[in-house]
């Protein structure tokens, strides 16, 4: 079996298989010399008696294995055996043949080394013969292994490399061994291991092998052989062959570097003992100035694990981050247009970490590179970091307090808020447009500051962002900024004293005129109805600082809305019930100003398209006569005109449905008046009478007798309902009880 072992036509991984075969049968054999008793010979005279074998690569096998047993037998010093065996090895120069037979004594020899603590331990200098002996034959697989490119014809070298890596284990295994050594301490690795290892992986100049080495390197070794000998480590990485991928090589580095530091915070003072990051720094640099090829993802990709580094590592120094960020724009700078998706995602993953890391969008804006890497996205890339950035600021809640950071903010989310040139805006998707504008509204309310003065900066600021959105982005973002503005309205109503000097810009009234302009905005959209509820809204803020003209003057912008632009009647509806709803609420108004306003809400109640909208607007009108909390405005008879002209609107709408169906229309309006009459006569309007109740009762049950073939069922509810409420109030006694008294069901 050993013979086959000679054959040349098998490919490695054939090779490996008939391999393992004679390894088991080898460990059969090595039992069998171990007994003595089996075949009379001593391990001195096998030791001799196998070298007469015939052919080398038999003989190489058997000595390997009786030399095992001659170490075990310590009837000779293993370093002495071991160099022997190293050195007869170099017999056999076939690079398969050769890899698999060294790889043999490395497996036969792990366990006999003579190492600290080991029973083969020799002298004060052991542990070197162990080390000698594995960098010798790690030394002469790695010849073999790199000897195998030039095997066979030159039309299957990409068959070859493949081979190759199928191979590559049997020569990293001696690295492994290397550092289970135990005598192997930090002085030894920094002054004999590493520059032998290097020195070989450097000389070789092929590229599979110094990859595949730097990395074995890298993995094998401890984390801090390589913290305090990074200087030498990196300093292999320019000597390395141009097509080998250093990045990968570097970023694993970076990578088990930052690991080591989250693993316990009592190793980071070596790190700056050691000065890693700027070592790393400029070791990064050498190698993207030397592969002026290398394409942008490496480039980025090492950038990233940079950051990553000092993000664990130095996470209070703020200038390291900012520098591997500039570090990044330099290289961005230099490609035209940056179109590899890849190399997107490495951006934005760069982009990510700081955010992740301090849980703080106010950090990352002190960065002064940070807009810059962003400005290298492409459109659909630069939106999507923009919503990581207001993700990230809801997430923790952070708070934009100063007018400098939110301008910063802006411009790094100028893509959602602004059309970037070249945007195709047609091919956006509606749901996806939405939702980013629904983030950035969400995102204006988490720019606040206690100081007026700073908070109507930050109010311009984004005015003036916001404001170049166009016409399908201004309803989003313009309702956020009107209420932003109206908060810094209640911040001055709760600060005493008069505003003098500097402050003087901040009068109610200056951000009252703010409020016009950002509304009047919305005109190029149109958007009517947004218009009149936040001049409505601006109309009750005006309320509250007791400024009449400017409240009337909001008033009438939303009437010109009302009348000039929303044509539409259930618009109309809507508009017409909340300028009845907040004028309702207002106190500031004096008798004229008061009458002027519920006149044109009235006359526009009554002017409705659909009789049963014109009755319940109109109905609505009664509360703007009466007022529980406010002296003065109780005017009884001018509610009892709203609700009989409600009636005679309602009585209208039933005559036009008889006329139209046949039957008489829903009564249902005449039980709504009802409970407007119930309410006013329970606030003690003295113009509603306990009869006029009764006569609307008996009214309502002679319209539902007369329309007994089309019962509404939802109308009878709502009545038997209102007359249980009655019912109720009769039975509770006390002066409601007497009131409610002469009302007969």
């Amino acid at each position: 079996m050993l013979s086959e072992l000679r054959t040349s036509k098998l490919s490695p991984h054939k090779y490996y298989e008939l391999y393992m075969r004679a390894f088991d049968e080898l460990k059969r054999l090595e039992l069998f010399f171990k007994d003595d008793s089996k075949h009379g010979v001593s391990v001195v005279d096998l030791y001799e008696l196998v070298q007469h074998a015939g052919n080398i690569l038999p003989r190489l096998y058997l000595l390997c294995t009786v030399g095992s047993i001659y170490i075990k037998s310590k009837e000779a010093p293993a370093k002495e055996v071991l160099k022997d065996l190293v050195e007869m090895c170099r017999g056999v120069q076939h690079p398969i043949r050769g890899l698999f037979l060294r790889s043999y004594l490395a497996q036969i020899s792990r366990d006999k080394l003579p190492d600290i603590g080991s029973e083969y331990e020799g002298d004060a200098d052991t542990v070197m013969d162990a080390v000698d002996f594995v960098l010798q034959n790690f030394t002469e697989m790695n010849k073999l292994w790199v000897r195998m490119q030039h095997q066979g014809p030159g039309g299957v070298r990409e068959k070859r490399e493949k081979e190759r890596s199928e191979l590559q284990d049997l020569v990293g295994k001696n690295l492994h061994v290397l550092s289970q050594i135990e005598g192997v301490d930090l002085e030894m690795y920094k002054e004999t291991v590493l520059p032998r290892v290097l020195e070989q992986v450097v000389n070789c100049k092929d590229d599979l092998a110094q990859y595949y080495l730097m990395d074995c390197i890298i993995q094998v070794f401890p984390d801090e052989y390589h913290l305090q000998t990074l200087e030498t480590l990196l300093g292999a990485c320019p000597q390395l062959q141009p097509t080998v991928d250093v990045k990968t090589v570097l970023s694993r580095l970076m990578d088990r570097l930052s690991n080591y530091a989250a693993s316990s915070t009592d190793v980071l003072p070596e790190f700056l003992q050691v000065e890693a990051f700027s070592k790393l720094s400029n070791a990064i640099g050498k190698v993207i100035e030397a592969q002026l090829d290398m394409p942008a993802v490496g480039a980025i990709t090492l950038y990233v694990s940079l950051l990553t580094f000092t993000l664990r590592v130095h996470p209070d120094r703020l200038d390291h981050v900012d520098q591997v960020l500039g570090a990044c724009v330099k290289k961005l700078s230099n490609i035209p247009k940056l179109e590899d998706s890849r190399a997107m995602k490495q951006v934005v993953a760069l982009l990510s970490a700081p955010l992740e890391k301090y849980n703080d969008i106010v950090t990352a804006l002190t960065l002064s590179n940070y807009p810059r890497v962003m400005d290298h996205l492409d459109i659909g890339t630069n939106k999507l970091m923009a919503m990581v950035i207001i993700q990230s600021i809801m997430k923790n809640n952070s708070c934009i307090s100063t007018a400098d950071k939110v301008e910063v903010l802006f411009e790094l989310i100028k893509g959602l808020i602004k059309d970037i040139d070249g945007a195709d805006v047609d091919e956006l998707d509606e749901e996806d447009f939405k939702e980013e504008q629904n983030s950035v509204a969400r995102l204006i309310h988490m720019l606040y500051n206690d100081e007026p003065e700073e908070m109507l900066k930050i109010i311009c600021i984004v005015r003036k962002h916001t404001m170049v959105g166009g016409p399908k982005r201004l309803p989003f973002t313009v309702s956020s900024l009107v209420f932003s503005a109206l908060r810094l309205l209640r911040q001055l109503q709760g600060q005493e004293g008069d505003i003098v000097g500097e402050e003087a810009s901040m009068t109610p009234n200056k951000i009252f005129q703010l409020l016009t302009q950002i509304i009047e905005s919305l005109s190029a959209v149109p958007s009517p109805e947004l218009a009149l509820r936040l001049y409505l809204q601006c109309a009750e803020a005006a309320n509250g600082c007791d400024i009449e003209h400017v409240a009337y003057e909001f008033f009438t912008q939303a009437f010109l809305l009302y009348e000039e632009e929303i044509a539409d009647s259930k618009a109309q509806v809507t508009a017409i019930h909340l300028i009845i709803g907040t004028l309702q609420r207002m106190n500031v108004f004096g008798v004229e100003n008061r009458d002027t306003l519920t006149h044109k809400a009235t006359g526009y109640s009554a002017r409705l398209l659909k009789k049963a909208d014109q009755c319940r607007a109109v109905y609505a009108c009664s509360h703007l006569f009466w007022v529980d909390d406010q002296d003065g405005i109780k005017d009884g008879e001018r509610v009892l005109l709203c609700l009989k002209r409600a009636l005679r609107i309602a009585n209208a709408a039933q005559q036009m449905a008889n006329v139209a169906r046949g039957s008489g229309g829903p009564v249902s309006l005449f039980v709504e008046i009802l409970n407007k009459y119930i309410y006013f006569f329970e606030k003690g309007n003295k113009q509603i009478t306990s009869s006029a109740i009764q006569g609307l009762i008996e009214l309502i049950n002679t319209e539902m007798q007369s329309d007994s073939t089309n019962p509404d069922s939802v109308a009878d509810a709502f009545l038997a309902s209102t007359l249980r409420y009655i019912q109720f109030q009769k039975q509770k006694g006390g002066v409601m009880g007497e009131k409610f008294e002469s009302i007969k069901l």
